[in-house]
């Protein structure tokens, strides 16, 4: 598998990486043996960049990873979690604050049964950008508190996510250099949205490191369709189901393509895609590894038109 270094900070992973959201069961309900295999498989199968958060299952995905990561050897692996989204009794729950930023990273550390983390993440800013002091308080509170434990060397790495690029770019714009190492973008470099690509100068220039996630577009690109519950206007629903159609015709499941075109472009460090199951692992690992069709993927945003980089809020 290829490998791309994030940024300046030095850390060399797969092109592919594990997103750890579904063993919390955030999509549906896992089998906790399941979920640890499928971290199993994703380590040996080279795939040696995990992430993760307290948010997921509120706090479960983090336990059940601690679980998995005790039978793996440290230098296996880098690992990111984050701060500022939490949740309990299945009520989602925010905090940006400085003091609950270091609390969290502490709290995530004992679940995760380790006592480093390469990159910490500030979930989610977008969330913030709704709340009292809005995305300034991102900038003057919850990251100097993240650069205060990178000093300490509590953590390696410190990192941003968000939907929106725009505000990684206003946050980055407003904090002094070298505070954000590393962002975290989802659904905007995919078979329907390749936005991300925008701001890759941006990033390079400011020596930040690019992870993309989602590259199934929260489920937009697969044979099933998207779940219910996905904010996604109808009319980029149903151009992606046109899509997935086409791609089965031709015996080539979209899931496939889109795995391939995730990881397509060297200047992304690597993408993340979450599965508790362990067959799904090992059978994204060969697809990626793979040769991508190029005409099929013109011929899927030729399908998707007017609706490519359509794209919605996620509060």
């Amino acid at each position: 598998m290829n490998r791309h270094k994030i940024g300046k900070t030095g850390l060399e992973v797969s092109a592919l990486s594990f997103g750890a959201s579904s063993l919390g069961s955030v999509f549906h309900e896992t089998k906790e043996s399941l979920a640890i295999e499928a971290v199993h498989a994703a380590v040996d199968g080279g795939m040696d960049f995990i992430d993760v958060s307290p948010y997921y299952g509120h706090y479960k995905a983090e336990t059940v990873l601690g679980k998995a990561l005790k039978e793996i050897p440290r230098e296996s692996y880098h690992l990111s979690t984050k701060v500022g989204r939490y949740g309990k009794d299945g009520v989602n729950t925010w905090d940006y604050s400085g003091k609950k930023a270091q609390e969290s990273v502490f709290e995530s550390m004992e679940r995760l049964n380790i006592d480093y983390i390469d990159i910490i993440n500030v979930h989610d800013i977008e969330f913030q950008a709704s709340l009292p002091g809005g995305l300034l308080k991102v900038a003057e509170e919850t990251l100097p508190a993240l650069v205060e434990l990178r000093d300490k060397g509590v953590v390696g790495h410190v990192g941003i996510t968000d939907l929106q690029l725009e505000n990684l770019k206003w946050v980055i714009d407003h904090v002094p250099e070298g505070t954000v190492e590393s962002v975290l973008n989802f659904c905007h470099f995919c078979l329907n949205d390749d936005k991300l690509t925008e701001f890759l100068d941006y990033f390079e220039g400011k020596g930040i490191g690019v992870i993309n996630a989602s590259p199934l577009s929260m489920g937009l690109l697969s044979t099933r369709g998207a779940p219910d519950w996905h904010p996604a206007p109808q009319s980029l629903k149903d151009a992606c189901t046109k899509a997935a159609r086409h791609c089965a015709a031709k015996g080539y499941p979209i899931e496939k393509l889109a795995m391939q075109y995730s990881v397509s472009n060297d200047r992304i460090a690597t993408t993340l895609f979450s599965s508790a199951n362990p067959d799904n692992v090992r059978r994204n690992i060969e697809w990626v590894e793979e040769d991508i069709d190029w005409a099929l993927v013109e011929e899927v945003k030729e399908i998707i038109g007017n609706q490519m980089c359509v794209s919605w809020s996620n509060t």
